[in-house]
This record gives C-alpha cells, structure tokens and sequence, in this order.
C-alpha cells in the first residue's frame, strides 16, 4: 500500500485496474477491486499495514468492467463489506447480463471479433445502489457520487468538495499522460467526453485514475486534456454539477 494523501492508499501489483482504500473512524472503504487475481494482493497489504477483513467495511465501484470489478465477489467473501455500485451496473455485478461492450461501429474488424463477447462478472451481491449527487456521509465525512457515464453506460466517479480528491476510474487514464479510455471498452465516447468536461469544472487537486498513477495539483492538466480532446464547450449538454 502506498499513501497518497492523509488517510487515502492506494494498492501495488494488481496488474491492471487500480484500487483504492480511505480510512475513516469505522473502518476502511475500498474504491473498485480489480481483476479476480487481485483479491489475495489486496488483503496481503492490508494485513501488512495492520488491517484485519472486518476492517474493510464497504466496497464502492466505479463501474462493471473485468479490470474493475472481477475481484468484487472474493472481497465480498473475505471481508463482509457492503457493495455500493452505480444503479445502472447492478445487473452486471450480480451477473444478470454481461457488461456493454463498445457498438461495431466504433472498431475495427479485427478488434469485433476480438471482442465479440463480453464475459459475465462472478455475481456480487449489490447493498445499495448509487445515483448521481448521492452522498455517502459514512466515506471521509461526505462522499459524493459523480455520474459521469461514457465509458460504461453507468459509470460513477466519487468526489470529496473539501479536499478535491476526485477518484475518476475510467473517465481518463494516465499512460503517462492523460489520454482518452480505450475505445474498444467505451460505449459512448461522446458521452465519455462530456464527462471530462465535467470533471474539468470541479477544479480538482488530488485525481486518483483507474489506470496511472495518481496526478497531484491536478486541475490544470485536466483542463489541457479537456480542450485537446474537444470536451470543453460540450458543458452546455453536459449534467450540472
């Protein structure tokens, strides 16, 4: 584990797909949980910083993609903790359909038949579910749900006003540089742009991505990405803040 900001962690080795842990006063709130390899990975370093399972109290996902949400059962089944997910991924986590995946339009012919099927995820089961501007009082004393759908037809990133720590998943990544989420997994990356134009609007200091490392005095570079990316001036359709 390694701290990335007063009481905020994040996770080593998972291969692809970065998971986070907050602590607060009742214990700790992970954000994703990786692939299905990354369960054992993520308890190994909690137990080395002197957590026990029962620590983990809730687990809260971005969205339903493999390299977010495999791990979701077994970390279920270590720790107990409650599973909050975007309302609009509740079916694909407790395993009633396979995730979206990108339209044909959108690829290549070799990349349709690469991925012409979507695997359904190990069911989870769902505690609650999360809406856009929802707010977890329990998670650093408020915890927003940020709806910022495009990459996946629900996904959700979490947001913390006070502090300015925005956990994006998918919305970008950092490869090394802020770079658009790989088209052959975005539903709608028109969508996903309006997105980034609301992010650009937060004014974010601290931006911890689904892939990369974290970026600190972030705002600057994201508004930079936004105008490359031709998502600012999408503001006017994109929903308030």
């Amino acid at each position: 584990m390694k701290q990335i900001a007063p009481a905020v962690w994040t996770f080593s080795g998972l291969l692809v797909g970065r998971v986070y842990a907050i602590k607060d006063a009742d214990g700790l709130t992970l954000i994703d949980s990786g692939l299905e390899s990354a369960p054992a990975k993520i308890m190994r370093q909690l137990r080395d910083a002197g957590y026990q399972p029962g620590d983990v109290k809730r687990i809260l996902l971005t969205h339903a993609h493999v390299d977010h949400a495999s791990g979701l059962r077994e970390l279920y089944e270590r720790t107990g903790a409650e599973i909050s997910v975007p309302a609009g991924e509740r079916d694909f986590v407790e395993g009633r359909r396979a995730p979206v995946k990108a339209p044909d339009e959108a690829l290549t012919a070799m990349e349709r038949r690469i991925f012409a099927d979507v695997p359904f995820l190990k069911s989870a089961p769902v505690h609650r579910t999360l809406s856009d501007g929802d707010v977890l009082p329990e998670v650093m004393g408020g915890l927003q749900a940020l709806g910022t759908p495009g990459h996946s037809p629900d996904h959700m990133a979490y947001w913390h006003p006070g502090r300015r720590i925005l956990f994006c998943g998918d919305v970008m990544m950092r490869l090394p540089s802020l770079s658009l989420p790989f088209r052959t997994f975005t539903v709608d990356m028109e969508q996903n742009k309006r997105s980034i134009a609301r992010v650009a609007g937060l004014g974010v200091d601290l931006l911890c991505l689904g892939h990369g490392q974290p970026l600190a005095n972030a705002a600057p570079a994201i508004n930079q990405f936004a105008r490359k990316v031709g998502a600012l001036g999408q503001e006017s359709v994109a929903r308030s803040q």
